[in-house]
């Protein structure tokens, strides 16, 4: 299965997941101190916001480690991709999204941008991605570059697919985000001109987070999920004006 991971991709946001843990665990002493002290209606509360917490934290792990990976298989399958596409992944941290695609496109190629920030997602560094791209057996169709996904270095005419997951809401600015909108519209406009009345014309974009469930199926619980489909056929000054107005929206979103 997709889904079914070799390399190692570490936790994302790191700090939040030690700092919430941190809180569970006290006020889980706290609880047991005040039962010890026989202060059972003072224990009680305790016990609860410990506990709330603490399921917290088991959703988040569950989330970073697994759940992640069965909502992209389904989005990336869902795709049904001929094989030989160029597909960015957009702060692609160890590779958990850009090694997936990778996998999917053979014949193509798969890159990660990212400015390798320890903050985001643990571990986080090229030399780890790259190391999960030979976990995964995808070295061969992988490349990871270094840049700032509001300027990225690359051309018009890049790739097919554009993809991000838990990236684009950690950019402060307002406008810088706006840009990295613009930068992953601007990535395929003119391969999407250029190919002829026929082919498949999908151009999109999904940022992805939330929290995965167990359930009759295992979804997420976005915070932001975008979908943009872009036909060949129509005209492209067009489209990218649909595009960016649809895509505008993600500037108001922020963890």
């Amino acid at each position: 299965m997709l889904s079914d991971r070799k390399g190692d991709y570490g936790f994302d946001a790191p700090n939040v997941l030690l700092t919430l843990t941190g809180i569970g665990l006290v006020f889980l002493a706290i609880a047991l101190v005040l039962a010890a002290l026989h202060l059972g209606f003072w224990a009680i509360p305790a016990a609860a916001i410990s506990l709330f917490v603490l399921l917290g934290v088991a959703s988040f792990t569950y989330t970073t480690r697994r759940g992640k990976f069965v909502v992209w298989a389904e989005i990336l399958e869902g795709l049904q991709l001929r094989g030989d596409e160029r597909v960015l992944d957009m702060g692609s941290g160890r590779g958990a999204i850009q090694l997936m695609a990778a996998q999917l496109v053979p014949r193509g190629q798969a890159v990660g941008l990212d400015l390798w920030r320890s903050a985001d997602q643990s571990g986080n560094a090229a030399a780890v991605a790259s190391r999960n791209a030979q976990a995964e057996g995808v070295a061969g169709n992988t490349a990871f570059e270094t840049g700032d996904m509001s300027k990225m270095p690359f051309p018009d005419n890049s790739f097919d697919l554009v993809v991000s997951s838990l990236a684009i809401h950690n950019i402060e600015d307002a406008a810088m985000r706006q840009g990295a909108i613009d930068e992953a519209v601007r990535g395929d406009q003119a391969r999407r001109q250029a190919r002829h009345r026929g082919l498949r014309g999908d151009q999109q974009l999904r940022e992805t987070a939330g929290r995965a469930r167990h359930g009759r199926r295992e979804k997420a619980q976005s915070w932001l999920a975008i979908l943009v489909r872009l036909p060949v056929d129509r005209n492209v000054s067009g489209d990218r004006d649909q595009a960016q107005s649809r895509l505008s929206k993600v500037s108001r979103f922020r963890t």
